[in-house]
């Protein structure tokens, strides 16, 4: 059993090594833009193929907080990549820097996602994640970027595209989820507070989703169990 003493000094030596993470990352922050991206670029990837999962998850948490320091497409697109990492501690250090630069920046970040769409395989942890990531920001043209997931073959994509209009709570985008209502794809949902999980279609999801948006629309009010289930246990 370790006495007092050694715990204070694996304390100090603690407040060291944040002190160190600190100075490091501001340093690192005052590079170049374009040299500093250059070799988070290749950190990253090498990151992505670590084999030790606890070294992995640590380094790209701080290639995301790096990168939440700077700006442009190549930030997006990289931030992107850790959300598509297989590490949930990476995964959401990159979804609340990517949530920051959509407060300051989101046509960037927009323009991203759109590449995202285009470039990330079925299947990428990233595209369930980012119509919650958007649909936490209050701009006009988020409704159109993540009615964008309506139309991808990833099915959970596009469950999580349905969720996060409801979320949003507009009733304007009922016409995006309407042509869904005959898909017959299956997604696996989480209930909320549960353990439990359960397989509905696509347009079970969407019919769901717009019995919800039809009674916000008459009351005015979020519709009652939005966010009740979501794909992948993601907390709406």
């Amino acid at each position: 059993m370790q006495n007092r003493s050694s715990i204070d000094q694996s304390l100090s030596a603690l407040f060291d090594a944040e002190r160190s993470v600190r100075r490091l990352h501001d340093e690192l922050a005052q590079m170049p833009q374009d040299v500093l991206l250059d070799a988070l670029g290749d950190a990253l990837a090498a990151s992505l193929r670590e084999p030790d999962e606890d070294e992995g998850a640590l380094r790209l948490t701080r290639i995301a907080s790096l990168l939440g320091e700077l700006e442009g497409p190549r930030v997006v697109d990289a931030l992107i990549d850790v959300l598509s990492s297989e590490h949930p501690e990476a995964r959401r250090a990159a979804g609340e820097q990517l949530e920051v630069l959509s407060f300051d920046r989101f046509k960037e970040v927009a323009l991203g996602v759109e590449r995202a769409l285009k470039r990330l395989p079925v299947g990428s942890p990233a595209l369930p994640e980012l119509p919650y990531i958007l649909a936490e920001v209050p701009e006009p043209g988020v409704t159109k970027v993540i009615g964008q997931f309506l139309r991808h073959e990833d099915a959970d994509a596009v469950a999580a595209a349905i969720e996060a209009l409801v979320q949003i709570g507009d009733p304007a985008v009922a016409r995006l989820i309407e042509p869904l209502v005959d898909d017959t794809r299956v997604v696996e949902l989480e209930e909320d507070g549960s353990d439990a999980t359960t397989e509905v279609t696509l347009g079970e999801l969407a019919e769901e989703a717009l019995d919800m948006l039809e009674g916000s629309d008459e009351e005015g009010d979020e519709p009652d169990g939005a966010g009740k289930t979501t794909p992948n246990g993601r907390p709406s």
